[in-house]
């Protein structure tokens, strides 16, 4: 589904991605873990056309990416939930749904506003209301959906959880699982990693620009020295 490999980035003169390599198949959930400022949100910017890549591949359903503008890449089946969320807080929460939809891929079983309530019933009870009204849980959920309106073969997640509430983490990483028995592929951030590696097939963490530990989730649970070097477990 999803390939780099050695792929490079700078942020003007200052090199930030050094060679990364990952990779996701079709119907997998991957995290990309590692500590606060390590090309995590790079690596994810450049898959997204949003930072330009300057060296390696990217490969999309055997489509390279590097080289398109961010809408093309969208157009091609990847769905963004940013960090931050970045819902439009002028829109009703029904219209922030409605501002993404398309099925220009043509899913068989394509999202819909009705879909997302399923998936998320608070927002049914909030689609009147205004996207800066919304609380934090609310707007990560509306997030999650307007991605998904987009009907991607590819949902990508930057600190899916990020300042949430237990219950309302409880519910992203339910609604996650749900979407993952679709057989949409899920690249996620997050560092509640307990719950992460419960629904993820594989895991990367990334130190400094560098992929430098990857494997499966049992794996990473046994690997004390990784989990302490890495990620301060």
């Amino acid at each position: 589904m999803l390939k780099l490999a050695g792929v490079t980035a700078h942020y003007g003169s200052s090199q930030a991605l050094f060679g990364v390599d990952l990779e996701i198949g079709t119907g997998e959930v991957a995290t990309l873990l590692g500590r606060n400022g390590m090309g995590k949100t790079t690596t994810i910017n450049a898959i997204m056309g949003i930072v330009k890549a300057s060296a390696g591949s990217m490969l999309f359903d055997n489509v390279e990416l590097i080289g398109r503008p961010s809408f093309k890449i969208a157009n091609l089946g990847i769905g963004l939930v940013p960090e931050g969320r970045q819902i439009f807080p002028n829109l009703s929460m029904r219209e922030n749904l409605i501002a993404t939809a398309s099925n220009h891929l043509d899913q068989p079983n394509p999202w819909t506003v009705e879909r997302v309530y399923d998936l998320f019933p608070e927002l049914a009870d909030r689609k009147g209301s205004m996207g800066n009204l919304l609380s934090g849980g609310e707007q990560q959920m509306l997030a999650i959906g307007r991605a998904l309106m987009t009907n991607p073969k590819l949902l990508i997640l930057d600190e899916a959880t990020e300042g949430l509430a237990p219950l309302i983490r409880q519910k992203i990483w339910v609604a996650l699982n749900q979407i993952k028995g679709e057989d949409m592929s899920i690249l996620v951030v997050d560092k509640n990693l307990k719950d992460l590696l419960k629904i993820a097939d594989r895991n990367f963490i990334i130190e400094r620009g560098r992929v430098v530990w990857h494997g499966s989730s049992d794996a990473l649970r046994a690997d004390r020295d990784a989990l302490h070097q890495y990620l301060g477990v």
